[in-house]
């Protein structure tokens, strides 16, 4: 699986799991730390760690680990090394405002997008 269809599935699952204002984000050229982020918000603490855990597992299926952190706070990151999953409340998205940090970045469109 290339790191484009690694960020895809991500947002897929995201997708099934009803995460809201999913984004891709290509970061390749612009860092080191990783090639793709994927930013979402889900409703509620509860929800976002539901969507940690699907994406955790779901990947895990296909063969493919990540590390989770900040299972107890408004912000799960989900590092797959080649792609970073970032899973907000919707306050924390806005105030640490990732789009806007990466703004430089190119946004790939979602399935079906």
């Amino acid at each position: 699986m290339t790191n484009l269809e690694l960020a895809k599935k991500i947002a897929s699952v995201l997708d099934e799991k009803k995460a809201v204002s999913i984004q891709i984000k290509k970061v390749e050229d612009l860092t080191v730390l990783t090639d793709y982020f994927v930013i979402c918000n889900g409703t509620s603490n509860t929800h976002i760690k539901s969507l940690a855990d699907e994406v955790e597992f779901r990947l895990k299926q296909e063969g493919v680990t990540g590390h989770v952190e900040g299972k107890s706070s408004d912000w799960i990151l989900v590092d797959f090394g080649t792609v970073i999953a970032h899973i907000f409340l919707p306050n924390a998205r806005e105030q640490i405002n990732l789009e806007h940090l990466w703004s430089d970045a190119e946004e790939i469109p979602l399935v079906g997008d």
